[in-house]
């Protein structure tokens, strides 16, 4: 028996923080840090996020392929999701599919939530839950063609709290849930060509000008190979490059800026086995 306590302390020492918390305290972190759901579920106004209708939806999606606004999040039973079940919310997170039946726009980056466990759906949902009705009615969604969902390299199964414990597989599930990859990965034909994961070179249009995601490989010469982990924590957090200049936006550097150390430490640990990409 002894010879399990080494194996045990690495992942509660890992993972405790996040055991600690209650399920909406946990709901909380994810939804208003890593998963950066404010960015597309709350208000945009000109000083940025309108956190004074947290979550009622606003950002809207005109594609080629559809035409979509960021739906009402908050338990408002009218507008938003009020009426729907913890159950709910869980399945539509990682189906891609609403209560109703209704297909979710690849906007929303389901195919990246299939990883969540089920301890942090749980939690998703209580937060939801309790976060303060809103009421703001949203464009019905548009679609101009066939929904087909992307699949994400190894994300295609809920993850165990036991792998937890390993440095490089937390950071894995953090960023997948962060959904980092949808932006710095580079599209063919309107979507994700996974076989150039972590290249970047998307274009973001914006109220900031144009900005073009990074290469988040271990290339030394256009990834972050040769970036200190003090340098990529910056970068993450604080929004500064590599020589103190300011990255821009849609990048959620202040939601970021909220999560622990330890979990900076695993996505880096992760980041740094990404096969490097010129």
């Amino acid at each position: 028996m002894t010879r399990a306590f080494p194996v045990i302390a690495v992942l509660l020492g890992s993972a405790s923080a996040a055991f600690a918390q209650s399920p909406v305290e946990r709901g909380s972190y994810l939804v208003n840090t890593l998963m950066t759901c404010h960015n597309c579920h709350t208000p945009i106004g000109p000083g940025g996020p309108q956190f004074d209708r947290a979550l009622s939806g606003g950002l809207r999606f005109d594609t080629p392929g559809f035409d979509v606004t960021a739906a009402n999040i908050t338990p408002d039973p009218e507008t938003g999701i009020g009426k729907w079940s913890a159950d709910d919310i869980k399945k539509t997170l990682t189906s891609g599919v609403r209560a109703n039946g209704v297909p979710l726009a690849p906007a929303m980056p389901t195919a990246f939530y299939k990883v969540l466990t089920a301890r942090d759906l749980d939690g998703i949902a209580a937060y939801l839950k309790s976060v303060k009705p809103i009421s703001n009615k949203v464009a019905a969604p548009v679609y101009k063609g066939a929904i087909t969902a992307a699949e994400v390299p190894d994300a295609g199964r809920q993850m165990a709290e036991a792998d937890f414990g390993d440095k490089v597989r937390h950071g894995f599930y953090l960023a997948t849930i962060a959904h980092c990859m949808e932006c710095h990965t580079p599209e063919t034909g309107g979507h994700n060509d996974f076989s150039l994961m972590g290249k970047g070179g998307r274009e973001f249009k914006g109220p900031w000008g144009v900005s073009v995601s990074r290469n988040l490989t271990s290339s030394k010469s256009a990834g972050l190979g040769n970036w200190s982990d003090a340098e990529i924590k910056r970068a993450i957090t604080q929004g500064l490059d590599r020589d103190g200049s300011k990255l821009k936006p849609p990048m959620g550097f202040g939601f970021y800026a909220k999560m622990t150390d330890g979990d900076l430490d695993d996505v880096i640990a992760w980041l740094r086995t990404l096969p490097p990409k010129e």
